[in-house]
């Protein structure tokens, strides 16, 4: 087994090199036996390093499960950018950015499935409602507003800053359905994604009409009433 380097940066092409192998090795035995029951001794094994060395590039499995979600947003940035495209109808856009989600995590929806019981506390860097994940969730908002400029819709100046948040909710709530899905190929997320992302998308389209502004204001009240300090819906309390 490699010992921990000793003198090596951790920019050089070894030290690159080994870094993603443990990175590889922690996300296959994640996958194979989940998270809570896989140990760091168990990863260093796998990737052929030393403890130390594991210690050295991650200083836990949270660590290693950070670096995983930074990967995959990164990754997943330049798929929704080029499955936008040229697209302009809204329901296809917001079609767009949710099928690259369940396409990249699909192969460890087992495994995310093991991290959901820290999803509700905010405290827990894994969380993503958490300070550490704020980069992360921040760039999955901007997707969202991406789709909603480059659509055909002119969404109302009161109800356009609210909106990416209230979408990367609507978002969260269909990665949970999926993760719990049994049902064969995840069907009955398909169809839940196909129908509300029709009454998402008409929703929108409908807030246009004057008629409805006054409901639209009391929505938007009661969505900056619910909010910290009046930042827009869906933004986590910090403390």
């Amino acid at each position: 087994m490699e010992a921990a380097p000793k003198t090596a940066g951790r920019g050089t092409p070894k030290a690159e090199e080994t870094r993603s192998r443990i990175l590889s090795a922690a996300l296959g035995l994640f996958r194979e036996r989940g998270f809570d029951e896989t140990t760091m001794r168990d990863i260093a094994s796998a990737a052929e390093v030393a403890i130390g060395a594991a210690y050295y590039y991650f200083e836990s499995k949270e660590a290693l499960v950070m670096a995983f979600y930074g990967e995959a947003s990164q990754t997943m940035h330049d798929q929704i950018e080029a499955a936008l495209g040229r697209k302009v109808d809204l329901k296809a856009r917001l079609r767009a950015v949710i099928d690259v989600k369940f396409e990249y995590f699909g192969p460890n929806r087992k495994f995310l499935g093991a991290l959901l019981r820290h999803a509700a506390d905010p405290e827990h860097p894994l969380s993503p409602f958490s300070l550490q994940t704020r980069d992360i969730r921040e760039r999955d908002m901007q997707h969202f507003s991406s789709a909603l400029e480059g659509s055909n819709l002119n969404v109302p100046d009161d109800v356009k800053p609210h909106l990416p948040n209230l979408l990367w909710l609507y978002r969260r709530s269909l990665i949970l359905f999926w993760i719990y899905d049994r049902s064969p190929g995840q069907q009955r997320t398909e169809k839940l994604v196909e129908k509300s992302i029709g009454i998402v998308a008409g929703v929108l389209k409908l807030s246009k009409s004057p008629f409805l502004r006054p409901v639209r204001r009391m929505a938007i009240e009661l969505l900056e009433a619910v909010s910290d300090n009046g930042a827009p819906a869906g933004t986590p309390v910090m403390r």
